[in-house]
């Protein structure tokens, strides 16, 4: 299932696509849980608040979507025209992403195939949801796309094996990791860490909305691609990855506790290039769709 994140007005709201109409999750929930269960529920949650509760459910989302339709209460419960994407999950407590996990990408880097995963961290403040500016700081050099397949953490993980880790997954979104190349460059050739050339407002880009495992199945491969003004910049596929999702999960969680909420981006595949002020970043995933960005000078 589709599961977006909204704002409207006053407030945030939680959207389910049912029948190619997005309903206000909060309120079918809240309906459901009242005529079917007897229980009151509050009419208003977040995506995030849904992962922290242990509420994000696949079966619960089913449920309520089956509701809607038996009772046919799409343009009831229909999520308000006004209502605007936003990013899934606006401030994630950790972006892990993950670096050189597509050989032609590190050929193009001029780097050697890894052994082992390269993990760094991505300020949680950098994110942005579907339409949002991407604001590129003047003075500082080349400025670039990297569109990656993200996974959204679902339950507590720590020390995971591989093959248990798909079930720590909430599900799949896309991740433009927007990189200040010029000082990521500067900072990887006097040997600091590169966090802040990939951690300025509005340089992780998420979206449109959050796909459920049930819709993507193991093994995990789906067509990406970037375009910059309709100019394909970037096409591979998440097969290519040199190491798959079981495995990055297996090794973050190693050293790392990930919470519910928590995104890991899965590295970028060959075809990185510039944008600058004016430009348009389209990014798309197979089975989940785009996500597009305007690009604007601070």
């Amino acid at each position: 299932m589709k599961i977006a994140q909204f704002e409207a007005r006053n407030h945030s709201l939680v959207g389910i696509e049912v029948d190619g109409v997005w309903i206000d999750y909060g309120k079918a929930s809240a309906a459901y849980n009242l005529l079917e269960r007897n229980v009151s529920m509050m009419p208003r949650p977040t995506i995030a608040m849904l992962l922290v509760r242990n509420e994000f459910s696949v079966a619960e989302f089913r449920a309520v979507s089956r509701f809607v339709k038996q009772h046919r209460l799409h343009r009831f419960l229909r999520v308000p025209r006004s209502a605007r994407l936003g990013a899934p999950v606006s401030h994630p407590g950790k972006i892990v992403a993950l670096g050189l996990n597509y050989a032609l990408h590190v050929a193009e880097s001029s780097f050697k195939i890894p052994k082992e995963p390269i993990i760094f961290m991505k300020a949680g403040s950098s994110v942005v949801g579907p339409g949002d500016t991407v604001r590129i700081p003047r003075g500082l050099g080349r400025m670039d796309h990297e569109v990656e397949l993200a996974v959204v953490i679902g339950r507590r993980a720590t020390n995971v094996p591989k093959r248990r880790a798909l079930e720590y997954v909430a599900g799949y979104t896309i991740c433009n990791d927007v990189t200040a190349r010029s000082l990521q460059t500067t900072d990887i050739n006097n040997r600091h860490p590169w966090f802040r050339s990939k951690s300025f407002d509005t340089f992780t880009p998420m979206g449109p909305w959050i796909v459920t495992p049930d819709e993507i199945r193991s093994p995990v491969h789906l067509g990406v691609e970037c375009r910059v003004n309709g100019k394909l910049r970037q096409k591979s596929n998440t097969r290519h990855l040199l190491f798959d999702i079981p495995t990055v999960i297996e090794s973050v969680s190693r050293y790392i506790t990930l919470e519910p909420g928590d995104i890991i981006s899965t590295g970028t595949p060959e075809g990185i290039g510039p944008i600058k002020n004016g430009d348009t970043i389209v990014c798309r995933i197979d089975k989940i769709g785009e996500l597009k960005n305007p690009v604007r000078n601070r």
